[in-house]
């Protein structure tokens, strides 16, 4: 089972643990984190968190995903949460929200 640390932009933690093939977006909204949202389909940005740990334990982005994080200029430890789904395996992934 992989565990998902959100953390806020006071340091505040929230996690839980999450399914392989779990969507972070999905996971958030359960456990109410501090993740902003919109669309939720790989358009707006809005959702975009920092991987600050674990970025192997989460799936690869799709094209959708790579193509609004290339326009926004996003950093290679950046994924949208919309689309970001967690793969398999046993860990921590660590995100900072917005």
């Amino acid at each position: 089972m992989i565990e998902v640390i959100f953390t806020d932009a006071s340091g505040a933690t929230m996690a839980a643990q999450v399914e392989p093939g779990g969507r972070i977006m999905d996971l958030a909204d359960e456990i109410d984190a501090p993740v902003s949202f919109s669309c939720r389909s790989a358009s707006c940005g809005i959702c975009r968190v920092q991987v600050e740990h674990g970025h192997a334990l989460l799936k690869p982005a799709a094209e959708d995903e790579r193509d609004v994080l290339d326009a926004l200029g996003a950093s290679g430890a950046e994924r949208l949460a919309c689309q970001a789904r967690v793969g398999s395996g046993e860990g921590v992934i660590r995100l900072r929200a917005g």
